[in-house]
């Protein structure tokens, strides 16, 4: 796969960078609300927010980053898109947590949220390149 270092793949990232990291915030701040405050396991809790996040991802990258999707007229087939390569990253996401967590025995209130905090900044690469070159390619 050839990198595209074209200033308007420039400005696209840095607006994935702003709409992932948005969508990080809602990440992590659901994932606390979810393992800290609710007592989920910190696993379906990971899921949860995910969902969550996917959903706010989704909107703000077709609404800032990918303006000019093919999708316009098909918003559920995007959407599925979105949601079915996320589900990938989701599952990076989970093995992840499972190392830092149950491996590497993060597993205070406050290292869950940093193991938290680690496996998104690790996927946000994957979402990036996946959502560029496989769902929103020109």
């Amino acid at each position: 796969m050839k990198i595209d270092l074209s200033k308007e793949s420039i400005k696209q990232f840095i607006s994935y960078f702003g709409v992932g990291g948005t969508a990080a915030l809602v990440e992590w701040a659901a994932f606390s609300l979810f393992e800290n405050a609710l007592g989920i396991p910190y696993l379906a809790a990971t899921a949860l927010a995910f969902l969550v996040s996917t959903t706010v991802n989704w909107l703000l990258g077709r609404t800032f980053t990918f303006k000019n999707s093919a999708y316009k007229d098909h918003k559920a087939r995007e959407m599925a898109l979105v949601f079915l390569v996320s589900a990938v990253g989701l599952g990076f996401n989970m093995l992840l947590m499972y190392l830092f967590v149950s491996v590497l025995g993060m597993d205070t209130h406050l290292l869950k949220t940093a193991a938290k905090v680690l496996s998104t900044g690790i996927v946000f690469l994957w979402n990036f390149a996946s959502r560029k070159y496989l769902i929103y390619k020109n």
